[in-house]
């Protein structure tokens, strides 16, 4: 079995987002990047998988400028055996990532394909949807338990009454949850032996994906500061003010 997974270069989850001063964007010059958490969580998947003998080959693929490169080193550090850079200045929207995706899975032939539900940049929590119906394959989203049994996967995912269960038909695509699993520190050695593994650079041109955007970013603004609350002496105050000063009753 080949499985592929997703990684995506993002502004790291403990670095305070600032917005640029032209408002056209969020500051990333000089700030800490590092790979998406819910990628993680599917790279370890995927390194499991082959672990317990389910898979052969670990694929870690990745959009974007050169840096990228130093995402997919990580995923070769963690254990994946190859990586694909799809190498791109420009800014990749959901739609273009997941018709890249079908390009590289068309090449490839995979049998299982591993994203992270989101990325914590955009919240989109859309490539992975979107690539299932490209390639019109069963799909297991917000996925918290994976097992593999020769050619289904079973899916216990998280609902909004509790826990349900699927069996898809591999080929399929997985989108990973928190609860799926912890992944792994990279150790010092597979570090040093993933600069020897290889990293496949094309373009989108090369897979013949159009990439052009369809929104338009306008203006990105900082979100209003929250007022302090007061604390109020009864509860016949805080009636009060939730009716005359708040207006919420």
């Amino acid at each position: 079995m080949k499985i592929l997974v997703a990684v995506k270069r993002v502004i790291d989850y403990n670095v305070k987002i600032r917005v640029k001063p032209d408002q056209t964007g969020v500051e990333t010059a000089n700030v800490k990047m590092s790979m998406n958490p819910f990628d993680e969580i599917a790279v370890e998947e995927g390194i499991r998988l082959r672990e317990n003998g389910g898979a052969e080959e670990l694929i870690a693929i990745s959009v974007g400028s050169k840096q990228a490169q130093e995402t997919i080193r990580t995923a070769l550090a963690m254990g994946a055996d190859r990586g694909i850079h799809v190498a791109t200045d420009e800014e990749i929207e959901p739609l273009a990532v997941a018709k890249i995706l079908k390009a590289i899975a068309v090449k490839e032939n995979p049998d299982l394909i591993i994203l992270g539900k989101q990325a914590i940049d955009d919240d989109s929590n859309q490539t992975g949807q979107m690539l299932a119906a490209l390639l019109d394959w069963p799909q297991g989203t917000f996925a918290s338990e994976l097992t593999i049994n020769e050619s289904i996967a079973h899916i216990t995912r998280e609902i909004d009454g509790g826990l349900e269960t699927l069996n898809l038909k591999m080929p399929a695509i997985i989108t990973t949850d928190l609860r799926l699993n912890t992944p792994r520190y990279a150790s010092l050695p597979n570090i040093m032996k993933a600069k020897k593994k290889t990293i496949d650079e094309i373009s989108p041109a090369d897979l013949e994906v159009d990439i052009s955007p369809r929104i338009t970013t306008l203006k990105v603004e900082e979100p209003s500061s929250r007022q302090a609350g007061v604390i109020v002496e009864d509860v016949a105050q805080l009636v009060d003010k939730l009716r005359n000063e708040a207006k919420v009753i």
